[in-house]
């Protein structure tokens, strides 16, 4: 079954290993029939601050840049996203493409008398590839990859994204040329099963 994947390059610099991970995924992925789009966030011209908050219940209007990139998650069906993990989280401008895009009336909706709100983005799943310079081991033993549960289950879980899925690459300080092309065989994999 062909599905509409959006790849979203959270890393600064497209001259990386993220961006490497997101290619390989989209050979597997196109290779299985899907159609692709891809979002790079450091070529969006937007305000990575979301002044305020949702003041009124409203929040800033929308650059034409996130106007356009909403647009694409609402086409997509799977989004896969590559980011490095840096200082425990993803880069600022991934942060802020964020909090800047997932929106009050476009990923959730409250509704009065209710606890929870319901959520916009359901029936879309979710790929993360994540790159760090700290050992895999020590992130889930030590820091009990808490990073993870954040995304999975107060951000994109809160909008509707099931499943939401990890691939964690470390700590590639040290990784080895055979280690990385180890590394994107294996996502070219998940590629070709849309996971």
């Amino acid at each position: 079954m062909a599905k509409n994947i959006l790849l979203i390059l959270g890393h600064p610099s497209e001259n990386s290993f993220s961006n490497a991970l997101l290619s390989a995924y989209q050979k597997g992925a196109e290779s299985a029939g899907a159609e692709t789009r891809t979002i790079y966030v450091s070529r969006l011209d937007f305000n990575v601050n979301l002044a305020d908050g949702y003041k009124n219940g409203e929040s800033m209007q929308l650059e034409s840049d996130l106007a356009a990139s909403q647009q694409l998650i609402s086409w997509a069906d799977h989004v896969v996203m590559a980011y490095p993990n840096w200082w425990g989280f993803m880069p600022a401008v991934t942060k802020g493409f964020i909090d800047r895009i997932f929106l009050p009336g476009f990923a959730f909706k409250h509704h009065s008398g209710k606890n929870f709100p319901e959520k916009l983005l359901k029936g879309k799943s979710m790929r993360l590839l994540v790159t760090m310079d700290t050992p895999k081991w020590w992130f889930y033993l030590v820091y009990r990859a808490s990073q993870y549960q954040i995304l999975k289950n107060i951000v994109f879980g809160y909008v509707g994204f099931d499943p939401v899925r990890f691939s964690t690459f470390g700590f590639i300080r040290k990784s080895t040329d055979k280690l990385r092309a180890g590394w994107l065989k294996q996502v070219e994999q998940l590629g070709k099963h849309f996971k």
